[in-house]
């Protein structure tokens, strides 16, 4: 008689499948708060090095795109060009068509923590008819950080009736984001700090790798972070479901 295969089974089964037909794996990690110093030091990462960022969420008050499954953000990052991003989250691969598969502006990613995993499609670009800053100050339409994929990629995703301009600007979210290959480690980890509004703030560590070669990775980076005194065993959060929850509890502007 067969037996029921454990949730832990069920889950790595489920990850494995999604990773088959992904682009990228992101492993990822976040960080207790009264760990996040000494692990920055650990790592022996130097927090002058680290790139600024800012990242805007567009969003309703409601969360309507979230609960839909749609982040829309922009970035305005040091040194580097504007950027945005549409991203649809769960995805099934195998369900997407083939022509959305093509675009060398989307990509399909399973983010893996411990004790869960995502997999994301994201349609990205460089916005060309307005800069973030302009949108940011109310003086071009959200839209017009987009390109005709990317808004054609939301109108497919978001609730009816529901256009980019109808959105509202939640943030920006202050970012430090530093990478390197720390001694003992054969691979590039990132460390991002996302310093939220009210104090608050999330230190992850991520490390990407291609789908074939995800559980030797993710084995790998344990047993190297497990040596380095890194904490593993502290709730993991999601930077931006914080976000977007942080700024629809005090309102858009805040």
């Amino acid at each position: 008689m067969a037996t029921a295969t454990p949730a832990a089974d069920k889950q790595l089964i489920e990850l494995l499948n999604l990773t088959r037909d992904a682009d990228t794996v992101e492993l990822k990690l976040t960080v207790p708060l009264a760990e996040q110093r000494s692990t920055v030091t650990a790592l022996g990462l130097d927090p002058l090095e680290a790139q600024i960022r800012l990242i805007h969420f567009f969003e309703t008050p409601d969360l309507a795109l979230q609960d839909a499954g749609v982040v829309v953000r922009a970035r305005r990052i040091q040194g580097k060009p504007d950027d945005s991003v549409v991203k649809l989250r769960p995805v099934v691969p195998e369900h997407l068509s083939e022509e959305l598969r093509l675009s060398p502006s989307f990509g399909v990613e399973v983010d893996a923590m411990p004790g869960g995993h995502v997999c994301s499609g994201s349609m990205k670009g460089v916005p060309h008819k307005a800069s973030v800053l302009d949108v940011a100050a109310g003086e071009q339409p959200v839209r017009k950080l987009f390109s005709r994929e990317q808004r054609r990629f939301y109108s497919a995703h978001a609730p009816d009736g529901l256009g980019l301009d109808d959105l509202v600007l939640f943030g920006p979210i202050f970012i430090l984001k530093m990478k390197g290959t720390p001694k003992g480690y054969a691979r590039r980890l990132v460390v991002e700090l996302w310093l939220y509004p009210d104090g608050s703030r999330i230190l992850e560590l991520s490390t990407k790798c291609a789908p074939g070669e995800a559980l030797q990775v993710a084995g790998e980076t344990r047993a190297y972070l497990s040596e380095a005194g890194v904490d593993l065993t502290g709730d993991q959060q999601t930077k931006t479901r914080t976000a977007l929850e942080y700024f629809a509890s005090r309102g858009p502007g805040t």
